[in-house]
């Protein structure tokens, strides 16, 4: 019995070792790679893959079928063909700002959730700066309360704010769901407008949201004629730009469960009008090392993995490499100009 007990510690233990091994290399190829493509065994049974600018990455036939499996999950969801913006709308244009996180069955290969991101630059106190919008999630009915969300909405900021340097990221996000609006205000940063006594609306939030309204509508189905409001950041009448298949009345939305957010959503916005939260924050340091222990499920290695690697870099590192890279701004200290002869 002891030898039987020892083998199948033994095998755990190498189980253990080659997910580790796995999570490593996962993380190394974050950081070294230009562009992101990468896989990673998320739940059991599950795999994530990240592709990041697909319209650029890919050729024809992969990009095919990577849209072809989005639609298959966005075909359980609502009727055929009703989305017709952003990545659904085909161009390589709109895929090639896009980063798409798509989770799938292990032995099948079939999709069943995904987030697709985009990235949109804004212009904030007189410089462009990036800004990663949260962007549509979808999940297969049949996969639904399997704990994706951490995956959907979180990890696919943290592995660009990782490979960014730990350089703290404006994040936007457009939603009209309860469920949404807490997750964002309790995964980042600086969230405006949210419930939490600590939101406050600042001069960049408000310069950003003028931006994105501006510029990029089309990112999340907002039609020309919808209204903004900006001391709320509401947008009024918001299902006029290719989204109206995503509408809801608030009995259908999901509900977060701290009723603060569903009263917040209830009090704010008119479901019989259509309006959305265009809501604002940042992943920093803070946020990072939130998620990791509060949502990545305690039982995955990259979660710990990572959450030593920001403590360390919070310490001890990050402050020199910020110091001595002299091609990117930190705080008062500006990147050298180059002479440009």
């Amino acid at each position: 019995m002891a030898a039987i007990g020892n083998g199948k510690d033994a095998g755990r233990l190498r189980g253990a070792a080659g997910r580790l091994r796995g999570h490593v290399a996962f993380w190394f190829k974050v950081l070294a790679q230009p562009s992101i493509d990468l896989s990673l065994r998320t739940h059991p049974g599950h795999v994530t893959r990240i592709v990041e600018s697909p319209g650029l990455s890919l050729p024809q036939d992969e990009l095919d079928k990577l849209i072809a499996q989005l639609r298959d999950i966005a075909a359980k969801t609502l009727p055929a063909n009703e989305l017709t913006y952003g990545i659904f709308s085909g161009g390589r244009e709109r895929l090639s700002r896009a980063i798409v996180t798509l989770i799938s069955e292990e032995g099948s290969g079939r999709p069943i959730a995904f987030n697709a991101l985009s990235v949109m630059q804004v212009e904030l106190d007189g410089a462009p700066v990036d800004v990663t919008h949260l962007g549509l999630v979808m999940v297969d009915p049949d996969a639904r309360g399997q704990g994706l969300s951490w995956v959907l909405y979180g990890l696919t900021t943290l592995v660009l704010f990782l490979r960014d340097g730990l350089r703290p990221r404006w994040i936007s996000n457009v939603t009209q769901v309860p469920a949404v609006v807490g997750m964002v205000c309790e995964t980042f940063s600086e969230i405006y407008p949210s419930p939490r006594p600590e939101a406050r609306q600042s001069f960049a939030h408000l310069q950003l949201a003028r931006g994105i309204m501006r510029r990029h509508r089309s990112v999340f189905g907002v039609g020309d004629d919808a209204g903004f409001d900006e001391s709320r950041f509401v947008i009024t009448d918001a299902y006029t730009g290719g989204s109206d298949a995503l509408k809801k009345t608030f009995a259908q939305a999901p509900q977060h469960r701290d009723a603060q957010y569903g009263e917040f959503c209830a009090r704010e916005l008119n479901y019989d009008r259509g309006d959305d939260f265009l809501q604002i924050g940042r992943i920093d340091l803070a946020a990072a090392r939130s998620f990791l222990f509060e949502q990545v499920p305690h039982r995955s290695l990259p979660g710990l993995l990572v959450a030593s690697l920001i403590l360390a870099l919070q310490r001890l590192v990050l402050p020199v490499v910020y110091w001595l890279d002299d091609t990117r701004a930190f705080g008062m200290l500006r990147p050298r100009q180059g002479s440009g002869r």
